[in-house]
């Protein structure tokens, strides 16, 4: 009777098992055989977002920077966007971004066969949108890989050399950029290990922040830093500058839901939220530090909350956005004050600003990420998942690591090739003359 019984269970549980294997087996193919379908909303908004996260970096993150040197860089200041705009995209459509999100290769980087776009057309992609044109996800990220070494030139802000700055722009798109966004987004190593960037707080901030406190230490301080009169020579232009970063930031953030969706609005919601909070926590702490709230204060904040609530606005309430907004404000803030102990000429402060940000974003998203708002992501320490937050912490280890590896090798050699620092005549005279023979003003 024993055995009889014993049959009958094995039975029973091997048909069991068969049954779920052909339903599971069943839906996989009925998922494989799905024809994917191009949504016009989504198309458009994702169009739109493109728009918007190249009003960030012209005329945004241009006027920004450019009102913040002095009166004789503005314009060599305003052209290293530019170019860099224009070279990174470049390389984006050749071979950029099918090294980034081309089909996988043991993790570590994606393989060749989207040289060119070949491959990419209009039809949708399973994993990148697959509501939206292959095409669209291209020109969406292509503006991602532009901004994040147009970041860095606020560091090394009026001393470089313009050949300089442009050779270094494209060998760390390549080497730097390109490697971090496939592990994280392309379906590396680092995403399969479920790491969480929504928007860009590691792939861009921390890369961006690592790499400008190495290019502030290598290319050494200003002619003049801490003795001259170095403040900024037009803050309307920074505060519009400052309007076109949080205007598309909108389509940064809400963008990255690659659809016109409910993850779309909370995203834009939790970059608002940051933002507002984030300037008001600046402007406080400024306030109570120095005595006097500043327009540059209140504008450094809202970018502070814009960058750090990056890599969460997908995944976190509104109220979560809050809480990374204040700290943002503060902890960059006291970054910027701390710089001076440190000693580096970090000319505009990309690291207490971005870098700092990044990383408080990063880690922030381990803590607050919530299925409830994001289904697709993962909840965070603060939802019952404490193992998202050491993934978080693993990200910010090495994409600091790398990037400041990557970096000090790119500007040895671009330091070989061409030098890194104009003479200290044209420091003199100023980027606009020295290097572009133009004035901005007359």
């Amino acid at each position: 009777m024993k055995r009889s019984a014993q049959r009958k269970t094995v039975v029973v549980g091997v048909a069991g098992a068969l049954i779920l294997l052909a339903e599971s087996w069943g839906t996989q193919v009925w998922a494989q055989n799905t024809p994917l379908k191009v949504d016009t909303g989504d198309t458009a908004w994702v169009l739109v977002s493109s728009a918007f996260v190249l009003a960030m970096l012209m005329p945004g993150l241009a006027l920004f920077y450019g009102g913040l040197v002095r009166t004789k860089n503005v314009l060599g200041t305003i052209m290293q966007s530019v170019m860099i705009l224009s070279v990174v995209s470049l390389l984006w459509i050749l071979f950029g971004y099918s090294l980034a999100f081309g089909p996988d290769k043991g993790g570590v980087i994606g393989g060749l066969e989207w040289v060119g776009l070949s491959g990419v057309g209009s039809e949708p992609h399973p994993v990148y949108g697959p509501t939206i044109p292959h095409q669209a996800f291209m020109l969406f990220q292509l503006m991602f890989a532009a901004i994040a070494p147009a970041l860095i030139t606020g560091a090394f802000a009026e001393r470089k050399r313009f050949t300089a700055v442009v050779l270094f722009a494209a060998l760390w798109s390549v080497f730097v950029y390109v490697p971090l966004a496939h592990w994280i987004w392309g379906g590396g190593w680092l995403a399969k290990l479920g790491a969480l960037d929504f928007a860009g707080g590691a792939v861009i901030h921390i890369s961006s922040g690592a790499a400008a406190l190495v290019c502030a230490i290598v290319l050494g301080k200003r002619r003049g830093y801490g003795t001259d009169y170095m403040a900024p020579h037009n803050l309307p232009m920074t505060l519009l500058g400052t309007g076109f970063l949080w205007f598309g930031w909108f389509g940064f953030n809400g963008g990255s839901a690659l659809g016109a969706n409910g993850i779309a609005v909370s995203a834009i919601i939790a970059t608002h939220a940051a933002a507002a909070m984030g300037a008001i926590a600046w402007c406080g702490a400024e306030w109570t530090h120095r005595g006097k709230p500043t327009v540059l204060g209140v504008a450094s904040g809202a970018v502070a909350g814009l960058a750090t609530v990056t890599p969460a606005a997908g995944y976190i309430s509104a109220m979560s956005a809050i809480a990374i907004g204040l700290v943002a404000g503060m902890t960059c803030y006291a970054a910027i004050v701390w710089k001076g102990r440190f000693g580096y000429d970090d000319s505009l402060d990309v690291v207490g600003i971005h870098g700092v940000g990044g990383v408080i974003g990063i880690l922030a998203t381990g803590l607050f990420a919530s299925k409830v708002v994001n289904p697709g992501g993962a909840d965070g320490l603060f939802f019952g998942n404490p193992g998202l937050f050491g993934i978080q912490l693993l990200v910010v280890a090495v994409t600091t690591i790398f990037s400041i590896i990557g970096t000090f090798v790119i500007l040895k050699l671009v330091d070989s090739m061409t030098g890194l620092r104009v003479s200290s005549e044209e420091e003199a005279t100023g980027l606009d003359l020295s290097q572009h023979n133009e004035r901005a003003y007359s």
